[in-house]
C-alpha cells in the first residue's frame, strides 16, 4: 500500500513539476548545454540530458565526453514527458540535430501542442528550417542569422528572444540570460532572482 501511494505521489509530481529535455548530439557545444543544465538544477527544475546518438555517451565539439540520462531511442524515453525541448548549438552538433528526423518531428509536434521550445547559437537554425520561425522575431549566432532570414525570420540582436512559445539566443555568452529567462518562465520571478544572486550574476 505504501509503495502504491509513493508511486501515485511521484506520478502527480511528474505531472505538475516542469521538466526539460536537453538534447546532446555529437559535436555539441558542451558549455552551452551545461550552463543551461546548471541553472535549471539550481532552480530545482528537472532536466534530462538526451543523447541524439546510438548510446548515452556523446563527445562534444571540444572532445569532452558527456554521459546522458537517456538515448533518443531508449524504450523508456518519451517526448511527451517534457514541457520544454532545448537544443544547444555547436558544430557539427547542430547539423546532427537537424538531420535527426525523429527529433525534428517531435519538435514540430511539441510546437503544435503549444509547449515550449528553446535553442541557442547555431541551433535556432533548426527551428527556422522546420518553418517555426517564419514571420517571427528570433536571434542566433551571427554566423547563422542569414539562415534565419532565408526561412522568413525577423532577426533581432537581443541576447535572447521569446516569441510565442519559442526562445532563441545568440551563443555561449548569452546562455545565462537565456537560462534565467527559462527559470522565470518555468518557475517564477523569485526563483529566478535567487538563482541570479546565487551565481553572483551582476548584469
Amino acid at each position: 500500500m505504501r509503495t502504491f501511494i509513493l508511486r501515485v505521489w511521484e506520478d502527480n509530481m511528474s505531472k505538475t513539476q516542469p521538466r526539460v529535455a536537453l538534447f546532446l548530439a555529437p559535436g555539441v557545444e558542451e558549455c552551452e548545454a551545461l550552463v543551461i543544465y546548471d541553472l535549471l538544477f539550481r532552480a530545482s527544475i528537472a532536466c534530462d540530458k538526451i543523447a541524439v546518438a546510438p548510446t548515452r555517451s556523446v563527445v562534444s565539439s571540444h572532445n569532452v565526453e558527456l554521459t546522458c540520462d537517456y538515448a533518443l531511442d531508449d524504450p523508456d524515453f518519451s517526448f511527451d514527458n517534457y514541457d520544454l525541448l532545448f537544443l544547444p548549438g555547436g558544430l557539427p552538433g547542430t547539423t546532427n540535430l537537424q538531420e535527426n528526423k525523429k527529433l525534428c518531428d517531435a519538435v514540430v509536434n511539441h510546437h503544435k501542442q503549444g509547449k515550449l521550445l528553446a535553442a541557442v547559437c547555431a541551433a535556432p537554425s533548426v527551428f527556422a528550417r522546420l518553418g517555426l520561425l517564419e514571420n517571427k522575431r528570433a536571434t542566433s549566432n551571427p554566423g547563422f542569422q542569414d539562415v534565419l532570414r532565408e526561412f522568413g525570420s525577423v532577426v533581432v540582436q537581443d541576447s535572447y528572444v521569446k516569441t510565442g512559445n519559442i526562445f532563441t539566443s545568440k551563443g555561449l555568452g548569452t546562455c545565462i540570460d537565456l537560462g534565467l529567462a527559462l527559470i522565470e518562465e518555468l518557475a517564477d520571478h523569485d526563483t529566478m532572482e535567487k538563482v541570479k544572486q546565487g551565481i553572483v550574476y551582476m548584469h
